[in-house]
């Protein structure tokens, strides 16, 4: 960093000093446990919805976890909607975008912003901006590790 002021005018360099006087200093440690707790609180929901479908429904552990994440995708839809998901996500921070509600929130989020410009080239032009890059990861990845297990149990392996 002293290499790079002496590189500097001195009026570069007063004013680095005063935009280092006026930056904002961020909470990282608070902000780290408020994701921490906010994630974590959705995972508990995510496993309270496990059971609720294994106790009601008789799902088995192996195949309950399609329906809950269909139902946590659906809730985090649902809040955003009613924008309570958007106020949780400034709270939070990535507490609320890494599990997989904040998919269901991308998705949504895109939708409600650009509807003003109608449902074809607004809506469902701009639902899947970001959405469409985690679902064409997600289809690629499971279609290559089917392949892998395929020619793995022609083999005799599996």
């Amino acid at each position: 960093m002293a290499s790079k002021q002496k590189k500097m005018t001195p009026q570069q360099q007063k004013y680095q000093q005063l935009q280092q006087k006026h930056e904002l200093k961020r909470p990282v440690l608070k902000n780290c446990i408020k994701a921490f707790f906010v994630g974590g609180l959705i995972c508990v929901v995510g496993q309270a919805i496990s059971y609720f479908y294994i106790y009601f429904f008789d799902f088995t552990e192996q195949n309950v976890g399609n329906p809950t994440v269909a139902t946590m995708v659906f809730l985090s839809m649902l809040l955003t909607g009613f924008g309570v998901y958007d106020r949780l996500g400034q709270f939070a921070g990535a507490g609320s975008a890494v599990p997989v509600t904040g998919f269901g929130n991308a998705v949504i989020s895109a939708a409600i912003e650009h509807r003003t410009e109608g449902f074809v080239l607004g809506v469902g032009g701009n639902m899947f901006k970001l959405a469409g890059s985690v679902i064409l990861f997600g289809v690629f990845s499971a279609f290559v590790v089917a392949l892998i297990k395929t020619l793995l149990g022609m083999w005799g392996v599996l």
